[in-house]
């Protein structure tokens, strides 16, 4: 049982199509940190983009939206469809540390992020930020676009701001801290034999 969790690499494809946006995003668990985004929202390629990197994930993001309106609905629905792709590509969950955290600067910025993929949502955001926007990016969607995610992945997601002034720097360390321990969360460990829970399922 150990050698299979040790060999099988954990990958999903989703498509969520509605009538404001069109995505597909495939994930791959036990990846190198290769990224491709193509969001329509630059700052938002970008966050993917090194959220990958810094999870050792591999991640093809594509939607095309309604940005003629705004960014609202990409966003939340982007966030859905990797929130889904991460659940799907878990599995059962078994072998896997179920819980991670991680605390990441970015120049005068730092992040703290906290992860337990427990199969229960629940999502606390303290993370406060001087701007309206980053570039075609709504700042008030990135609590929006982390409450989609766990909510779809079915996780209890901690992210609090610990300091910072600078907006991207804030959001970029969000994103990068959420990454590190999301990646910590998947790691297989032989040892755990079934899932980590004295219930028996996650």
């Amino acid at each position: 049982m150990s050698t299979q969790l040790q060999t099988t690499t954990r990958r999903a494809e989703v498509h969520r199509q509605t009538k404001e946006t069109d995505v597909r995003v495939a994930l791959t668990l036990d990846g190198t940190g290769q990224a491709q985004i193509a969001t329509g929202v630059g700052f938002l390629d970008h966050m993917l983009t090194l959220f990958a990197k810094h999870g050792l994930f591999d991640l093809e993001v594509v939607c095309r939206g309604d940005l003629q309106i705004d960014d609202h609905h990409s966003v939340e629905d982007i966030a859905i469809t990797m929130g889904q792709a991460l659940s799907e590509a878990l599995g059962d969950k078994a072998g896997i540390a179920r819980y991670g955290s991680a605390i990441v600067p970015m120049d005068e910025a730092l992040c703290r992020a906290v992860i337990d993929l427990s199969g229960r949502f629940h999502l606390v955001y303290e993370v406060k930020a001087s701007r309206n926007r980053v570039g075609a990016f709504s700042v008030e969607m990135a609590e929006h676009f982390w409450r989609s995610f766990a909510e779809a992945a079915r996780c209890n997601l901690h992210i609090d701001l610990l300091r910072g002034r600078n907006t991207h720097h804030i959001l970029e360390a969000t994103f990068k801290a959420t990454a590190r321990a999301l990646r910590q969360a998947v790691e297989r460990d032989a040892r755990i034999q079934g899932v980590l829970s004295t219930k028996g399922v996650l």
